[in-house]
């Protein structure tokens, strides 16, 4: 699977760099841009953002808004409906553990790939754990964590044999678990495709190649999970595939570099990833600027105010908090020139709503960001669902 990186003081190595550097000041300044309890909240539903596109990628379409009822403990009595749920819960809580730290400085390790997919079908539905063997119909038990037993094709790609899987990712851990920051960034496209390559598993090495990737960039570009490089792939879909296949073909010519595989269409994939990740920060970026973010925060608020779907008053509290990113308890009284009993009343319907939350009582009031508002206040993160859209 050589080679691994792009050779040091090619064109391509210097293209990458100089992507890579303007990832890592747009990602880490938009992160800044941001009060911490509205990253917080932020990242919480970018993680429902990125499990619906990874899972969209293999074909599972889970609305966020399902996700979200799903982390509720609220199921579909369709089985199916209910399976991808429980799916796209276990999803969210491998990458709510990588958000947490919990790959820090490890993620581009065989032992960070072997946790993240034992945690991620350690949670999974009975039914989903299940393989079939494309050529035999056989039906092959996913064992959460456990490298193939077996022969795949992936496409037109033959993997290597099960038995080549550990020898294969020692390698994986000799090249990319030592390297710096921004040299894992340039080297996240090629470890992604790589995983790919190897198919270590018998199922689930796309979403375990992008969770991986996601904690790639955590690390390196500080990306804060406020940003999804799965969206951009979904969006990408058929370039993201052709890349993914380019990189599998044999070198072309004694220009492609000195390895067994293609170091041109590696460097293809390189610059497409990079992109794409620049892409999604300034998309994220653009529509979370402060003055436009809040205008259309305040027009819901008005609008639902003036239906007497919401108190007036409540609009003071709201504004407080997209302006501080948080509120202390006792302040929301003075703001409200009212007594506890008669604050906690006028908020109780943002709370209801799922637009505020807190740790607990006592805590500060913080803004969440609910998958059913996110068409009014987010546009464009994620489809609309069709029965949550607007009667005409």
């Amino acid at each position: 699977m050589e080679p691994m990186q792009l050779g040091e003081g090619t064109k391509s190595r210097g293209e990458a760099t100089e992507l890579a550097f303007e990832l890592g000041k747009k990602s880490a300044g938009f992160k800044r841009s941001l009060p911490a309890p509205i990253l917080e909240s932020l990242a919480t539903l970018v993680r429902s953002m990125n499990c619906y596109y990874s899972n969209l990628i293999e074909g599972h379409d889970t609305h966020p808004i399902d996700i979200e009822r799903a982390l509720d403990g609220d199921y579909s009595g369709d089985p199916k409906k209910r399976e991808l749920q429980i799916e796209a819960k276990a999803h969210i809580a491998v990458q709510q553990w990588i958000d947490g730290g919990g790959l820090s400085g490890r993620a581009a390790t065989g032992q960070a790939v072997r946790e993240i997919h034992r945690r991620f079908y350690e949670e999974m539905p009975e039914e989903l754990c299940w393989a079939e063997n494309p050529e035999t119909g056989k039906r092959i038990r996913v064992v959460p964590g456990g490298f193939r037993r077996y022969d795949v094709r992936v496409g037109r790609h033959i993997a290597i044999s099960p038995g080549a899987v550990p020898r294969f990712m020692e390698r994986f851990d000799q090249v990319y678990g030592g390297l710096g920051a921004t040299a894992i960034t340039i080297a996240a496209a090629a470890a992604h495709h790589r995983l790919a390559w190897i198919h270590p598993f018998i199922d689930g090495n796309g979403r375990v190649g992008r969770l991986m990737s996601h904690a790639i960039l955590l690390d390196s570009v500080d990306s804060g999970g406020v940003w999804s490089v799965s969206r951009g792939l979904a969006r990408n879909l058929n370039d993201y595939k052709t890349h993914l296949a380019n990189c599998d073909q044999t070198r072309r010519n004694s220009l492609d570099g000195r390895g067994t595989l293609s170091q041109e269409a590696l460097a293809d994939f390189t610059r497409f990833f990079l992109k794409v990740c620049l892409d999604q920060v300034t998309f994220m970026e653009e529509l979370i600027e402060p003055t436009r973010f809040r205008k259309r925060i305040e027009i819901w608020f008005e609008e639902e105010a003036r239906l007497g779907h919401l108190p007036k008053k409540a609009g003071v509290i709201l504004s407080a908090i997209l302006y501080r990113g948080e509120l202390p308890r006792g302040d929301m009284d003075e703001l409200l020139e009212l007594t506890d009993r008669q604050s906690r009343r006028i908020v109780r319907p943002l709370f209801e709503l799922g637009v505020l939350t807190s740790e607990s009582t006592r805590a500060p009031i913080r803004l969440a960001f609910p998958a059913t508002l996110a068409g009014r206040w987010i546009p464009g993160l994620f489809p609309e669902k069709p029965e949550a859209a607007p009667k005409p």
